[in-house]
């Protein structure tokens, strides 16, 4: 059930502003939209809207919410009523805006269903707005989703729930992400403070997600020789850099919609990022913290040499994550600055999705702590190149991890 609450009546007004959002906890999973109209000449809200719609895409979440703003309009100002559409989902304001096709035959009806009503008003423009000018409305799509996962219905003011007669049903498990296969979707919660997570993974999680997905560099020299790639600065390769290509190809469509980009400083993580980058429009950040691990005298050289010139320091190395290589850096020093990365990265840009292109080590790191695993578990995962895995980070403390080792692009 929606919930329409003017805050005015009967007040003439020739100038509107729509702010709407729509989100998936899982993409496809338990979604909800909200939307905000806005007296454009003061800012004031005229009108809030929001509600829980069932299992389903952040892009269908997204279009939901728009044609609520726009029939809100309808209500407020009549045909013919000037408006301003704002909104923090590219593909949607793109694809009203008439600048990019609709190639999902699902969201067909819901794009003709919105221009159908833009026809009956004057919008004077379609703008595409960052996430965090957009908190009103994304707060609105959360507290619907909030509620369901409560059994209750939205209601505006107050704590924003309250209780229906028909209550939503006991949950259910999130259908896959995007990236997920029931080959390679792996489940796991975590508690950062407090003590360890209540619940199993299974229960709706309490607000949005904070995505990060985790695209490994493409090919380099090194790599094919399967020789140690620590801090040396290698290129990609020809292949490298088709594999970044593909994985652009993939991260530029639906369902994705990325809001940042993150990269390790070296250069073969910086390739890959801004071949991702020009496809999606984004500038590229660097972080320190995301290099690879520094394998010090065992740079550039296969793991038979090393096992051979060094084999004490070797097996002492496999066997205790705080032994370093011979001038290098140890695993448990790399999973300190990966934690701060995490950190800053879950903070800085809660409720968007982050891809962080890095490196073998890091990518496991991240991995590794939304699992709760022990640090030898880095031994017993495998990273392809280019692979994508995805974590969600959840403001109560919970991460999931969606997927693992994805390289369906590659294909």
């Amino acid at each position: 059930m929606t919930s329409n609450v003017p805050v005015t009546s009967n007040v003439p007004l020739t100038s509107y502003v729509i702010e709407a959002d729509g989100g998936s906890r899982g993409n496809p999973g338990p979604a909800g939209y909200g939307a905000v109209v806005r007296d454009a000449s003061d800012g004031r809200v005229l009108v809030e809207t929001a509600e829980a719609i069932g299992v389903t895409t952040n892009n269908v979440a997204e279009y939901r919410g728009l044609i609520a703003g726009l029939r809100a309009v309808l209500d407020l100002g009549g045909e013919g009523a000037s408006v301003a559409v704002r909104m923090d989902s590219k593909l949607v304001v793109e694809q009203m805006a008439g600048r990019w096709k609709i190639k999902n035959e699902g969201l067909r009806p819901l794009a003709r269903e919105a221009a159908e009503l833009a026809r009956r008003l004057r919008v004077t423009e379609w703008t595409w707005i960052p996430r965090h000018q957009n908190t009103h409305a994304d707060r609105l799509a959360n507290e619907a989703m909030d509620a369901a996962a409560k059994g209750l219905t939205w209601k505006a003011g107050g704590s924003g729930t309250t209780a229906q007669s028909s209550p939503a049903g006991p949950s259910a498990p999130s259908a896959p992400s995007a990236l997920s296969a029931p080959s390679a979707s792996v489940a796991a919660t975590q508690q950062r403070a407090g003590g360890p997570a209540k619940g199993t993974g299974w229960a709706p999680p309490t607000r949005v997600a904070t995505s990060l997905l985790l695209l490994r560099h493409g090919e380099t020299p090194l790599s094919v020789e399967r020789r140690f790639s620590g801090l040396g600065d290698a290129e990609l390769t020809a292949n490298g850099l088709a594999q970044a290509s593909a994985a652009a190809r993939r991260l530029s469509r639906e369902p994705y919609q990325l809001d940042v980009i993150v990269s390790s400083p070296l250069k073969r993580a910086r390739q890959t990022a801004e071949t991702v980058a020009r496809s999606t429009g984004l500038q590229v950040e660097v972080d320190e913290d995301l290099r690879e691990a520094d394998f010090g005298a065992w740079e550039g050289h296969t793991f038979t040499e090393i096992q051979r010139r060094w084999p004490a320091e070797l097996e002492a190395w496999l066997a205790d994550p705080q032994v370093a290589p011979p001038g290098g850096e140890s695993f448990a020093v790399v999973a300190r600055r990966v934690q701060r990365a995490e950190a800053r990265l879950v903070e800085r840009y809660e409720g968007r999705t982050v891809l962080v292109v890095s490196h073998v080590t890091p990518i496991k790191m991240l991995l590794r702590f939304a699992l709760m695993a022990p640090p030898e578990a880095l031994y017993r995962m495998h990273l392809d190149l280019a692979c994508l895995s995805l974590i969600e980070h959840y403001t109560d403390g919970r991460s999931v991890v969606k997927s693992f080792n994805d390289t369906s692009h590659l294909r």
